[in-house]
């Protein structure tokens, strides 16, 4: 009996050994992965249990125009900040937080009791907000500074600067298209705790600094855009119009020294307007350009040698191309007159001729020279690229209402930009928006030069068509656009806009290209004016408004 109970006994302890080796060998086993395999992200959390990391936003860098004039800076505000695990107690906490910052205290209460190391509680509040908090002094919750955009100028130049989110991210405009060098870098503070959410006295304190972003220096000048501004708000007024653009270039550099459209916005308080208000119309909707669309055409026209200023033409008020009938504005016509007439009275039959004279080759080899049916390159968002049937599908049709500024679709800062090339020797230049980046310390990060994307056409024509334009404007239907003492160059437009039907009755595009001085121009502007009440005609409504914002500019940029 004895000898059994020996050999049962030694067989529990023998079973005994085997499961303390085999847990022995199991924890050896974790012990090797954990140490092997899961040491870094054991350390990481354990770093992440003791470390807090408060993040410290970058301040934004500042937009100016062209001389230095502040458009957006960024002013400090406090946040709200809560690290959940030093709270001591969550609903006297919750409900304090709620009554200072008008927040739902259930809400609120829900996300202090998550297991995490930071949250924010309310972001950029008002001073007030910000002075209950700190006098309430609860354990968990601190303020950290961050910055807020604000725009001294308010709505002016607001479809060029854009406006930026709640973590200071650019969303529109140049506060998007630069946002990597205006947004600078994030910084912290770093802060080490004991295991009970205390902080430990001569532990880790770093302070990471942010660093500052980039200075932006815009081509707009500032008294430019204001006199433009003003003069939209006027003919918006006056004609109750569905729109208007202005832009205003230097054809020699391509700089845009004022951009604006309304309806506009205010930037400081962007989310109080409807979306619709943001875009930027002056490079994203295309129209049929109408009139003003003749410069071009009367650029291929010479630059090809196809026509001369004295050639003559004879408009009977009507021609018929592949059996349909092209009117002239003028009922009954204009009767004999030269080609430079042609231009002067914007005689439709007489640009029909040259156009079918001109060739579908020719005429989109300029028109692709010009830039048209492409993106011009300005850097700002939501750029279209116009419309523009293709040259293998082209009939007589669409040559000879092309001509004219049908059938084609531009937006204004593709047009404009054409005209600069037409009037400054003949030289196609990108529209540049920005001057140049400089950091904190204002030395140079980068400078945007000229760039110059080709030769459309000789000095000699330029000059020739300079000379026709300017006449457009002392004997032509521009002449509500002359100043008395200065030698103005230009080209009306009148274009009925297109709908899903076809042209819609009654709706008008209203337009002037203009320049001064007409030998040698300094500076080139384009009105637009859409769907005005009322007279519609762009020698009659826009022309006016280019006579009353160069008018103002000319004094300025001489001095």
């Amino acid at each position: 009996m004895a000898s059994t109970s020996h050999v049962t006994i030694r067989k529990r302890l023998a079973v005994v050994l085997i499961i303390v080796i085999l847990i022995m060998g199991a924890l050896s086993c974790r012990l090797g992965y954990l140490q092997l395999y899961q040491s870094h992200w054991l350390s990481e959390n354990a770093i992440d249990q003791r470390i807090r990391n408060i993040p410290v936003e970058a301040r934004r860098g500042n937009i100016y125009d062209r001389k230095g004039q502040k458009l957006a800076v960024s002013i400090s505000i406090e946040s709200v900040y809560a690290i959940p695990a030093e709270i001591r107690d969550v609903e006297t906490t919750a409900a304090n937080l709620a009554a200072i910052l008008d927040l739902d205290k259930n809400k609120l209460l829900d996300k202090l009791k998550k297991r995490q190391a930071f949250t924010w509680i309310a972001r950029k509040v008002t001073t007030e907000q910000a002075e209950g908090v700190r006098k309430v002094d609860l354990a968990g919750i601190g303020l950290t500074e961050e910055g807020e955009r604000y725009y001294p100028q308010d709505n002016v130049a607001a479809h060029v600067l854009g406006f930026t989110g709640l973590d200071s991210q650019g969303l529109d405009g140049v506060e998007l298209t630069f946002d990597q060098y205006l947004r600078g870098n994030k910084g912290s503070i770093v802060i080490e705790y004991d295991a009970k959410g205390r902080e430990i006295p001569y532990a880790v304190h770093r302070y990471l600094a942010p660093e500052v972003g980039n200075d932006v220096y815009l081509t707009l000048d500032i008294v430019i855009q204001q006199i433009v501004e003003r003069e939209l708000d006027k003919v918006m007024q006056e004609t109750k119009a569905k729109g208007a653009s202005i832009i205003a270039m230097d054809p020699y550099t391509g700089e845009i020294l004022a951009l604006a459209n309304r309806p506009d916005y205010n930037p400081n308080h962007f989310a109080e307007y409807e979306p619709k208000n943001w875009r930027n119309a002056a490079i994203s909707n295309a129209f049929e350009p109408g009139s003003t669309f003749k410069i071009l055409t009367t650029t291929a026209a010479l630059g090809e040698k196809i026509v001369s200023l004295n050639e003559r033409f004879f408009d009977s008020g009507a021609i018929e191309v592949q059996g349909r009938t092209i009117h002239c504005w003028k009922h009954g016509g204009h009767g004999s007159e030269t080609f430079k007439e042609v231009v002067e009275n914007s005689c439709n039959t007489g640009f029909v001729t040259v156009g079918l004279r001109l060739g579908a080759e020719n005429f989109y080899k300029y028109l692709h020279a010009f830039g048209l049916g492409e993106t011009t390159g300005i850097d700002l968002p939501g750029e279209a690229k116009g419309i523009m049937i293709k040259e293998s599908k082209v009939t007589p049709i669409n040559l000879a209402t092309m001509a004219m500024g049908q059938s084609i679709a531009v937006t204004p800062i593709q047009l404009i930009d054409a005209v600069c090339a037409v009037i400054n020797g003949g030289e196609h230049i990108k529209p540049q928006i920005v001057r140049e980046i400089k950091n904190k310390d204002g030395a140079m990060v980068k400078s945007f030069a000229k760039e110059g994307l080709g030769q459309v056409i000789s000095n000699e024509v330029s000059v020739e068509v300079k000379e026709v334009l300017e006449s457009v404007v002392a004997n032509g239907t521009g002449k509500n656009a002359a100043i008395e003492g200065y030698r103005i160059g230009g080209k009306t437009g009148t274009a009925q806009k297109v709908g899903a039907g076809g042209y819609m009755p009654g709706k008008y595009i209203a337009s002037f290209i203009g320049f001064a001085p007409a030998d040698k121009p300094q500076i080139v502007f384009l009105v637009a004016i859409d769907e005005p009440e009322g007279i519609y005609y762009g020698g009659q409504i826009a022309a006016p408004v280019f006579k009353n914002v160069m008018q103002d500019v000319l004094p300025y940029i001489k001095n």
